[in-house]
């Protein structure tokens, strides 16, 4: 029966072939995985789509061609009447032909921003949990840390219980410190799970599939940088997307202005005509006549729809930007915050800490201090680091968040 070393070496030797075997991503491939998302195919294919459609915008109607008796008698006489043939076509007006296939064609350029839109909202949401990951690897270590720190002191106290110069109350309580790391790391591997989860469901791969993360975190000085309204508008997809709407509302503008344009037809027939009568034929040109008032009532009041239409979409840029202009400010504000309490973690709070870890367990060496406030002292620095790392996930958040409404991905 193998012993509890023996299982332990075991399971590390696993572990250890898992991590060899395991990808490493770093966080470049996957985004470069998420632009392949479905979801994005499907934009092309529609833009496909509407490209193909724009295609047939040209597109005459079918001619039409007759056959049959003309002016014949219903009392059948060999004098009378005769056979016709005729063809007709209408020629629709050139200019209706232009604007319906501009228009058209800009279907799938606001398709395009649609796609760029929801591109960025993917992109934003693997760096949230891409980040996230990151953060829980580095809680991992920092758990680990502290193990080996709660084993080393309860290896020590089982020595001097030995002595009688320790307590078993306080080596049942380090042991539950211990055992206690276990609830936090089972927790964190769950999240990580779930983080892994989530970033192949964005890969469009498979689920369970493991990989490793680059715990490397680059830190960008966004909370110093100053928004700039036209750098912004033109980056925004969701804002090009409204400039391709109104784009569109005009090309439809023009596609209604030119209903105003007449349409043009040609007849041509031939008459066989019975009893020796000589065979007649019949050419006609016709022309529509749009502008008269009962004929333009449609295209004027669509003219005055489009109008505010654009109206609307014009006032709806401006709050995009007026919003987003405001969000980024607010997020550069939160940023330097949060990198100050970061800032204050490592260079105060983390090093008076460790002192007065340091100063316990020194008194515990020297039989003037006691076991419970070591274990206070190695709690306490875990908490302080663990509320150090969860800082730096908030502003990875907030960089994230920064990034997304500033589509500089």
């Amino acid at each position: 029966m193998k012993t509890k070393h023996q299982i332990i070496y075991t399971l590390a030797l696993c572990l250890a072939g898992f991590t060899a075997k395991a990808q490493r991503l770093p966080l470049d491939s996957v985004l470069a995985r998420v632009s392949a998302n479905p979801a994005l195919q499907a934009y092309d294919a529609r833009m496909s789509a509407q490209d193909a459609y724009a295609a047939g915008a040209k597109n005459l109607d079918a001619p039409k061609i007759s056959a049959g008796q003309y002016q014949t008698p219903y009392l059948l006489s060999p004098n009378a009447g005769s056979f016709m043939i005729s063809g007709e076509q209408m020629f629709i007006n050139p200019a209706k032909l232009r604007a319906k296939e501009n228009y058209m064609k800009g279907l799938s350029k606001v398709t395009a921003e649609d796609k760029n839109y929801l591109k960025n909202q993917l992109i934003a949401q693997a760096k949230q949990y891409y980040f996230e990951r990151v953060v829980l690897e580095k809680k991992l270590a920092l758990l680990q840390n502290t193990q080996d720190l709660l084993e080393y002191m309860l290896k020590d106290a089982n020595i001097r219980l030995t002595y009688g110069k320790e307590k078993l109350a306080n080596i049942y309580k380090a042991k539950a410190e211990l055992y206690e790391l276990d609830n936090t790391r089972e927790q964190l591997n769950n999240e990580i799970s779930q983080k892994n989860i989530m970033l192949n469901t964005l890969m469009n791969r498979d689920k369970q599939i493991a990989f490793m993360v680059d715990t490397n975190i680059v830190f960008k000085d966004y909370e110093t940088a100053i928004t700039d309204t036209a750098s912004l508008a033109g980056a925004r997809s969701d804002i090009n997307g409204i400039s391709r709407n109104i784009e569109l509302q005009q090309l439809n503008a023009q596609m209604e202005y030119s209903k105003r344009k007449p349409d043009f037809g040609v007849q041509a027939a031939h008459m066989f005509s019975y009893g020796g009568y000589p065979n007649q034929y019949i050419l006609m040109a016709s022309i529509t006549i749009p502008i008269v008032p009962w004929a333009s009532k449609e295209y004027k009041a669509n003219l005055k729809g489009i109008r505010y239409e654009t109206e609307e979409l014009q006032q709806k840029k401006m709050d995009i930007l007026n919003q987003a202009e405001g969000q980024l400010t607010g997020l550069r504000a939160d940023m330097a915050s949060k990198k100050r309490e970061l800032k204050n973690y490592d260079q105060n709070i983390i090093p008076a800490l460790q002192n007065s870890y340091k100063t316990a367990l020194l008194a515990y060496d020297q039989n003037t201090g006691d076991l419970p406030s070591v274990l206070n002292g190695v709690k306490d620095l875990q908490t302080a680091r663990m509320e150090a790392l969860d800082r730096l996930q908030q502003i990875l958040a907030l960089q994230v968040a920064y990034e997304r409404e500033n589509e500089s991905n």
